[in-house]
C-alpha cells in the first residue's frame, strides 16, 4: 500500500479528515446521514448501513498509530483478526485519498494518505449489553454464542509464550492496578479496597502454579483480547467484533480468562447467572478448569476494569467523576464475588487440564 509524500499528508491533519468524513457527500454509497463518534483511539463514522473507523495519529505505551504506515498496518490487522469471529462484518481496508483535484476522496483514484476499516453496521439492540438490559439472553442464543467461541478457541494453535513471561505479565499489571487504586486522591472506599486487594493477593498466590500449568499444557492462544458484552452481538449467527489488533501481548490469553471476563462483565450488568453458564457450556474447550484459577481471573479482571475507570480521572481531570469513580467502586466490589460463577450447578470443577487446541 503506497502513501502520499509527507508534504501532502501534512496538508490534511486529522481535523480536516474528520470534517470531510462527517459529511454525507464523502461516501460513494450515498448515505442519508452520518453519525460521528470519537473514541480514545479512533474516529468512527456511522454512514447508514456502513461504518468507517479512522485511527487517530497517537502513540501510547501499548500502541503506536503515529504514522500513516503504522495506521495502515493496524487497519490490515484489524480486518484480518476480526474476520475470525465476524467474517461478514469487516468488509475492507478503505483508503482515504487525495484525488486529482487535490481534495480528499473515498473513490478509487488518487494517492492514499490514510486508511480506514470499512464495516457492515450492526443493530445496537443486538449487542449483549442491550440484550441483558432487555431481560436476556435466551438459552438458545447463549448456546449459539458458546458454539461460536468453542469453534474459535479449538481452532487456535498454542501461543509461543513461556511460563515466566505469562505469570510476570499478571504480576506487573496487578502492581500497576494496585498503584492506581490505592491513590487516596481518587477516593475509593478504603475498607472495601483493602479487602478486595487482600483477596486478590491470596488468589494470585494460589493460582500461580496453575497459571504455569496452563502454559505448559498449551492453553494460551491468540484470542480476542477484549471480550466484553458490548462487542458480542446476539444475531443469527452471533458475531464478535473489536478484537485487540494493536498489541499481540494483550491477545495472548487463556480461553478461560476470556470466558470468565465476559461472565464477570455480564454480572456487572446484572446477569450474574451468565458466568456459570458460559463456563459449564465451554468445559470441552477449557478443560474442566479449577475454581481457584477462575477465581483469580475474575478478581484480576474486575480490579483491572476498576483501574481503567479511574484512569479517566487521571488522564482527563474533572471529566465526569460522577461516572468513573462509582464505576470503579462497583468493579472493586464485584472483584470480591467470584462465587457468582458457582450459582449454576456444574460450572467449575477441581481439575485443571486443558483441551487440545489447533
Amino acid at each position: 500500500m503506497s502513501t502520499h509524500p509527507r508534504s501532502e499528508q501534512n496538508r490534511f491533519p486529522i481535523s480536516e479528515k474528520v470534517r470531510f468524513l462527517s459529511g454525507v457527500a464523502a461516501y460513494p454509497h450515498g448515505p442519508k446521514s452520518v453519525e460521528v463518534i470519537e473514541t480514545h483511539m479512533s474516529w468512527v463514522f456511522l454512514a447508514d448501513e456502513l461504518v468507517y473507523k479512522l485511527k487517530k495519529p497517537v502513540r501510547y505505551d501499548f500502541l503506536d498509530f503515529s504514522t500513516v504506515e503504522k495506521r495502515c498496518a493496524a487497519v490490515a490487522d484489524e480486518v484480518r483478526l476480526n474476520r475470525r469471529l465476524a467474517s461478514d462484518v469487516y468488509l475492507s481496508e478503505r483508503p482515504l485519498r487525495i484525488g486529482t483535484d487535490g481534495r480528499l476522496t473515498l473513490n478509487g483514484y488518487g494517492q492514499a494518505i490514510d486508511w480506514m476499516v470499512e464495516m457492515r453496521r450492526l443493530a445496537q439492540e443486538q449487542d449483549l449489553e442491550h440484550v441483558i438490559a432487555s431481560g436476556g439472553p435466551r438459552q438458545v442464543d447463549l448456546s449459539r454464542l458458546t458454539d461460536l467461541l468453542a469453534e474459535f478457541y479449538l481452532g487456535l494453535p498454542p501461543a509461543d509464550i513461556d511460563q515466566d513471561t505469562y505469570c510476570s505479565q499478571f504480576a506487573d499489571e496487578a502492581q500497576l492496578t494496585e498503584n492506581v487504586l490505592t491513590d487516596r486522591t481518587l477516593k475509593l472506599d478504603e475498607p472495601l479496597l483493602a479487602s478486595a486487594l487482600d483477596g486478590f493477593r491470596r488468589a494470585f498466590e494460589t493460582a500461580t502454579p496453575l497459571l504455569r500449568h496452563r502454559v505448559q499444557k498449551g492453553c494460551i492462544v491468540e484470542g480476542h483480547g477484549d471480550l466484553r458484552p458490548q462487542h458480542v452481538f446476539m444475531s443469527e449467527p452471533p458475531v464478535i467484533i473489536d478484537c485487540i489488533e494493536f498489541n499481540l501481548r494483550l491477545r495472548l490469553v487463556d480461553p478461560l480468562d476470556e470466558i470468565v471476563f465476559l461472565g464477570m462483565e455480564c454480572a456487572h450488568l446484572g446477569a450474574s447467572w451468565v458466568a456459570g453458564k458460559l463456563v459449564r457450556r465451554l468445559n470441552s474447550v477449557i478443560g474442566e478448569p479449577s475454581a481457584d484459577l477462575a477465581d483469580f481471573y475474575w478478581r484480576y479482571r474486575a480490579l483491572l476494569r476498576a483501574r481503567l475507570a479511574l484512569l479517566h480521572l487521571v488522564l482527563q481531570p474533572g471529566r465526569t467523576p460522577e461516572k468513573w469513580r462509582p464505576l470503579a467502586g462497583a468493579y472493586v466490589a464485584l472483584s470480591t464475588r467470584p462465587d457468582l460463577m458457582r450459582r449454576q450447578p456444574g460450572g467449575l470443577q477441581s481439575d485443571d487440564s486443558c483441551a487440545g487446541t489447533g
